[in-house]
C-alpha cells in the first residue's frame, strides 16, 4: 500500500502539485490584492470622472453667468446709446452745447464698461487659473494616494525566494528526497 502511494506521488506532475499547493496557500491573499487594486482603480476612476464632470459643469455655469451678464450690459449700453442718440437727435438745434456734454458722457460710459469687461476678464481668468490649479492639486494628490497604496501593497507581498525555498523543501519531503542531517 505504502509503495503504491509512492508510485501515485512520483507519477503525478510536480508542477500540478506546486500550483495547487500555491493556489490553496496565496489564492485568496491574490484574489483579494486584485480586488483591491481593481476597487482602487475603479475609485479613482470614478473620483477623476467625478471631478472632471464637476469642473465642466462649473465651468459651463460661470460661462453662461457671464455670458448673460455680457449680453446684458450689451444690451443696456445698447439700449442706453440708442435711447440717448435719439435723444441727441431731438435736442440738437436748441440744446448743441449739452449734445457736447452728452457724448462725453457717452464716451465715459463705454469707457467704464471697457474697465469693467476688463476687470471681469480678469476675474474670469483668475478663477479658471484657480480652478486649474485646484484640480492639478487634486490631481497630485490622488496621484500620491495611489503611489502610497501601491507601496503599501507591494510591502505587504510574500518574498519570492523564501516561498521557492519552502515549496522545494515542501516537495523534497513529499517525495522522501529530503534528508535531515543526522546529529552526530
Amino acid at each position: 500500500m505504502k509503495a503504491e502511494k509512492q508510485k501515485n506521488a512520483a507519477d503525478a506532475p510536480e508542477d500540478g502539485n506546486i500550483d495547487k499547493i500555491r493556489d490553496i496557500l496565496f489564492g485568496s491573499q491574490s484574489r483579494d490584492f486584485e480586488r483591491r487594486f481593481a476597487r482602487m482603480e475603479e475609485r479613482l476612476s470614478k473620483e477623476v470622472s467625478d471631478m472632471r464632470d464637476d469642473t465642466r459643469k462649473k465651468l459651463d455655469a460661470l460661462e453662461e453667468y457671464i455670458k448673460s451678464e455680457v449680453k446684458s450690459l450689451t444690451d443696456r449700453l445698447v439700449s442706453e446709446q440708442n435711447s440717448r442718440a435719439d435723444a441727441v437727435k431731438e435736442l440738437s438745434d436748441e440744446l448743441k452745447d449739452l449734445s457736447h456734454n452728452f457724448d462725453k458722457k457717452v464716451t465715459n460710459l463705454n469707457e467704464q464698461a471697457a474697465k469693467s469687461e476688463s476687470d471681469l476678464r480678469q476675474q474670469i481668468l483668475t478663477q479658471s487659473k484657480n480652478l486649474s490649479d485646484e484640480i492639478q492639486k487634486r490631481h497630485n494628490d490622488l496621484l500620491g494616494s495611489l503611489e502610497r497604496e501601491s507601496s503599501e501593497i507591494r510591502d505587504d507581498k510574500a518574498d519570492r525566494t523564501a516561498l521557492a525555498e519552502l515549496f522545494t523543501e515542501m516537495a523534497m519531503r513529499l517525495t522522501n528526497d529530503f534528508k535531515l542531517p543526522d546529529a552526530d
